[in-house]
């Protein structure tokens, strides 16, 4: 018989992602197991995290500082608005270290099957800074860096039509054959956006 504090405990790591109710046992029994050296620095870690980290006003970043880091950094180019869908894929294109403009965190993508529409994003949000520049620098591009799904592509073509009157470029990140990707390896969707989205050389 598992006691209520353990059971509490596999309970609520079974709804983290990727994890079962097998897998949230497993993990429950290390951290009991470890209990010095990883559960109490933990329970503190999340302690912490819940007390100060708050979601940036400006981009919908996560951070401790408000604005966040992002939006502070004065040699960031204002000039340039990445738009994602989540603040794990603003993540993603930071630790790539390829992008020195501003980002702007939807929240998600529209589905009229769940109920999301553009006011449940932070849609008006992006409008009003495209519209309004950052930091008193107008936005001449808007990169709209959205994931490769039904929904990703239907926030896509929504924001397209509702940023054409701002007298902004808009781009799309591109699609298609990953670097050391084998064609015969891969899906048809996927070869299907590398051809469309082919480049001439020279």
């Amino acid at each position: 018989m598992i006691g209520p504090e353990i059971d509490r405990l596999i309970q609520l790591l079974s709804r983290l992602p990727g994890l079962g109710p097998r897998s949230a046992r497993r993990a429950a029994l290390h951290l009991i197991k470890k209990r010095e050296q990883l559960m109490d620095p933990l329970a503190e870690a999340l302690a912490g995290a819940a007390a100060r980290i708050r979601t940036c006003p400006v981009c919908g970043n996560l951070d401790t500082i408000d604005p966040c880091g992002v939006c502070r950094d004065a040699s960031r180019d204002r000039t340039i608005l990445c738009v994602v869908e989540e603040v794990g894929d603003l993540w993603a294109l930071e630790r790539t270290g390829a992008y020195r403009g501003l980002y702007h965190v939807l929240g998600g993508t529209l589905s009229a099957l769940d109920g999301i529409g553009p006011d449940d994003l932070a849609v008006p949000g992006l409008l009003a800074r495209v519209a309004q520049g950052t930091d008193g620098v107008a936005v001449r591009e808007v990169i709209l860096a959205l994931n490769a799904t039904a929904g990703g592509q239907t926030t896509a073509h929504y924001l397209t039509d509702r940023l054409s009157g701002l007298n902004v470029a808009i781009s799309r990140l591109a699609h298609g054959v990953p670097v050391g990707g084998e064609l015969d390896y891969l899906d048809d969707g996927t070869l299907t956006a590398a051809l469309r989205a082919r480049r001439t050389l020279g």
